[in-house]
């Protein structure tokens, strides 16, 4: 019993070591993606103030004359999204794709002059964000951001073991770094502290992330998110789901909407019974029609309104609100003007609302500057604890060698750290899985490698 304590010590600070070595370039990257998509409001208006801001003067045009307009300037282009203007002295938006590009073109509302365009991907809001979500590279991205995120709880359990005073007083070098100490002791405290102090809200960072990731953000979401079976009753659903609106560099339905199927207009209302165009939209309602819409249900300025890219598809009004109270997700049928659907804060469930309030003190949006510098501040706590983390490895491993902590092969079985890595595997299976493929590696070959070299 004496020597459990010291020996599951050593299989922790094992573990915590193989975590942070897989982890720590990832939270690095997320922290600071992550703190450019926090300030996204302020930078936009810093960068793009030119694009962003107009003078009112006089009546706005029509979103149906303003479409007119980029329409003129693109006549080979696919508009797919409007955003109408937020107020009076900001600019209206259209993202507009030409070939293999995508824009975002903006239009004075009042002249309806184009005050200039944006490469929809290649933009610094765009990429920090699309690099936070799949690193520019897809699912297998999503896949390992996720993977990840899971590895990050176990360095967080992991490392609040290791904190553990054990017999210690409480106090330096627990609680607040001993700043008096130099070299690897002085990272040590460092790594350590604000490891402790930041645990808790890492967790929070690390778990509200993932329920946006592709697989096990969709399990979750599929498991806990339900809307009930009679709102789609009555309206022609398709087998498309509303989160294909949503890209890696841009959030256009909130998560609570992303599995719910995608209603389906009737082509046949436009054309007297006979058969619609094969693979293009054709609607028959105006732009400016869907907007009348949203003002009329009071939606919250700020909204989106994805266009139909069907002969079956719709109009979609959505705004992902930074307050998510004021969420709405609203499916227009592109021939006969009938909202299909409309979807608010009063239909989500319990996980919804809980997610979608997480994702929102996730990214700082819910309580203004105080709350995005709150953000930053544990972006900050989580860029510090990870260098630290590095400096610390680098001191103490042996010359030309990774550093592994060494692993007794007399460890007993600590019923309690098990249970918990196992419980781990089992919430998060890309995590379950990684951890059998590294124990495999770990126990079958590296330590026994280890050992005929010092054999």
């Amino acid at each position: 019993m004496k020597n459990s304590t010291p020996s599951f010590y050593n299989l922790a600070w094992r573990w915590h070591f193989y975590a942070g070595l897989f982890v720590i370039p990832f939270m690095i990257m997320l922290s600071l993606t992550g703190i450019i998509y926090l300030f996204k409001p302020q930078l936009d208006q810093l960068m793009y103030a030119d694009l962003l801001q107009v003078e009112a003067s006089g009546q706005q045009l029509t979103a149906d004359e303003m479409l007119g307009r980029v329409q003129a300037v693109y006549p080979q282009g696919s508009i797919g999204k409007y955003l109408p203007p937020v107020d009076a002295n900001s600019s209206a938006q259209f993202v507009v794709k030409v070939g293999e590009r995508t824009r975002n073109v903006f239009v004075d509302p009042y002249g309806g002059a184009i005050l200039g365009t944006q490469d929809a991907h290649d933009n610094l809001q765009a990429l920090a964000r699309a690099v936070h979500a799949d690193l520019l590279i897809g699912t297998p991205g999503d896949r390992l951001i996720e993977l990840a995120a899971g590895w990050g709880v176990v360095l967080v359990v992991s490392g609040l073991y290791l904190w553990w005073p054990r017999g210690r007083g409480v106090g330096a070098g627990v609680l607040w770094p001993r700043l008096s100490a130099r070299g690897r002791l002085f990272w040590r405290d460092l790594h350590a502290v604000t490891g402790f102090w930041g645990a808790l809200l890492l967790l929070f960072m690390l778990l509200t992330g993932m329920t946006w990731t592709g697989f096990w953000g969709k399990q979750f979401a599929g498991a806990w998110n339900h809307f009930p079976a009679a709102m789609w009753d009555q309206v022609p659903t398709s087998d498309r789901q509303a989160g294909e609106l949503n890209l890696s560099h841009k959030q256009t339905v909130p998560w609570a909407l992303e599995n719910t199927p995608l209603p389906e207009s009737d082509p046949h209302a436009a054309h007297n019974g006979g058969a619609a165009p094969a693979s293009t939209a054709n609607p028959t309602v105006g732009l400016q029609q869907v907007v009348d819409i949203a003002s009329e249900r009071g939606v919250h300025p700020g909204y989106s309104i994805s266009f139909p890219s069907t002969p079956t598809g719709v109009y979609t009004i959505s705004v992902f609100a930074d307050d998510p109270r004021n969420d709405a997700t609203l499916h227009v049928d592109q021939y006969s003007a009938a909202v299909l659907a409309d979807v608010r804060w009063a239909d989500y469930g319990l996980a919804a609302r809980a997610v979608e309030s997480g994702v929102m003190l996730h990214q700082g949006k819910l309580y203004g500057l105080p709350h995005q510098l709150f953000i930053l501040f544990v972006c900050l706590m989580i860029l510090l604890s990870s260098v630290s983390g590095l400096i610390m490895w680098w001191k103490r491993r042996p010359s030309g060698s990774l550093g592994v902590p060494p692993l007794r092969h007399d460890l007993p079985r600590w019923k309690v750290g098990v249970a918990i890595m196992i419980g781990l595997g089992v919430l998060f299976p890309l995590v379950g899985a990684s951890l059998l493929m590294i124990w495999a590696l770990d126990y079958l070959l590296l330590s026994r490698l280890a050992a005929r070299r010092l054999a």
